[in-house]
């Protein structure tokens, strides 16, 4: 048997014992009623952590932000402006159109997870009566799909200026913003001090089973509450899912500095290895998320490379590449492209299965660097 060590998200951990314990005794009541203690706890300690005046437990991220659409852009019709590599322009099913009739309109993000903001401006509309009307802009941080990028302070503050210029909200898909305020080494609250309203994610880097938390003003909030019931997020006892959150703010928010740290290893030693098929911005590492390139004019794909991760041949198993009881080491990976692949750093790795993730890794990108050479 395999040892595996999974770096496909941090959406795979598992509870904590903590969490696990907290479920089991946790307060309960029925949440559609307002009447889960738990779960009001959890909604007043993130709206306390974020400097907002409430938020509003959901059971997903995807929920979460559709829910900041809908809320903001309450006439059908209404446009969204957001970065063409946002999760929810890319990776939740056009619901903002499906369910709410609010248009996406993507601008190219750049490769810090920002976009240009004067081209932004131009595209705002509301006094054509041919064109949809600008009612949000949206912003992600930390950013997924450009490699767990931090959005710059001063870009954060322009972006907020330029919404407060046009009477416009902001809403921040903040999944993994406890990630981005710990590699700023920056409370929370100063990171969304312009947004509106901010998504925030527990089973992602977090390691809760479940859950997000939805902040903003008690206006949106009683407003987003009729929404999640309307989309059937309405849950009753839903202290067995808000006390792991609770958990997760107060074990393992502090310890993510330890999954950034691991991250950064990892990434220095793929970089060191100077291999031509296989190469990492380093520098661009912020937090937990690692992103490896192929080049275009390689043969290889991250396919191949998933593939050959997932197996042990008998070479391994006789060489460094195994674990202590002589087993193999499988390392699962997620493909963004066929010449994307992101590692993960999350709370179930530890240093003994990031170097067993190393000797794995050095093995097999060696192994295919031979078989597919770049001149």
């Amino acid at each position: 048997m395999a040892y595996i060590v999974d770096m496909r998200s941090d959406t795979v951990t598992k509870p904590t014992k903590a969490m696990k314990h907290a479920m089991v005794n946790s307060a309960l009541g029925d949440d559609v009623y307002g009447e889960d203690p738990t779960v009001i706890t959890l909604q007043k300690k993130v709206a306390t952590l974020l400097g907002k005046q409430a938020s509003l437990f959901v059971p997903s991220g995807t929920m979460s932000n559709l829910i900041a659409v809908m809320v903001h852009c309450n006439k059908r019709g209404s446009e969204v402006i957001l970065g063409n590599l946002s999760h929810i322009y890319k990776y939740e099913q056009g619901g903002a159109a499906h369910v709410a009739g609010v248009q996406l309109t993507a601008v190219p993000n750049n490769p810090d997870g920002t976009f240009d903001l004067r081209d932004v401006e131009k595209r705002i509309r509301g006094s054509d009566i041919h064109e949809p009307i600008t009612s949000l802009i949206a912003i992600e941080n930390s950013h997924n799909v450009c490699g767990g990028k931090v959005i710059p302070l001063d870009w954060l503050d322009s972006v907020s200026e330029l919404c407060k210029k046009h009477s416009l909200p902001l809403h921040l898909d903040g999944a993994r913003l406890l990630n981005a305020s710990t590699h700023l080494q920056l409370p929370p609250e100063r990171l969304v001090r312009g947004c509106d309203s901010i998504s925030l994610c527990f089973s992602k880097g977090l390691s809760a089973p479940v859950g997000s938390v939805l902040v903003g003003s008690y206006h949106f909030i009683e407003q987003a509450r009729r929404v999640r019931k309307m989309l059937g997020g309405g849950m009753r006892q839903a202290g067995v899912l808000a006390a792991p959150a609770l958990v997760a703010l107060d074990e393992v928010a502090p310890a993510l500095a330890l999954d950034h740290k691991r991250a950064q290893v990892l990434a220095k030693v793929i970089e060191g290895m100077f291999l031509k098929n296989f190469t990492v911005d380093v520098a661009g590492v912020h937090t937990n998320l690692v992103m490896v390139r192929i080049p275009e004019s390689s043969s290889l794909t991250t396919q191949l490379v998933e593939q050959r991760l997932g197996q042990v041949c008998l070479a391994e198993t006789q060489g460094d590449c195994k674990t202590p009881n002589d087993e193999g080491v499988i390392v699962k990976v997620c493909c963004f492209s066929d010449k994307l692949l992101r590692l993960t750093l999350h709370h179930d790795i530890c240093d003994e299965d990031l170097w067993l993730a190393i000797m794995k890794l050095t093995y097999v990108f060696r192994e295919l660097e031979a078989a597919h050479p770049l001149h």
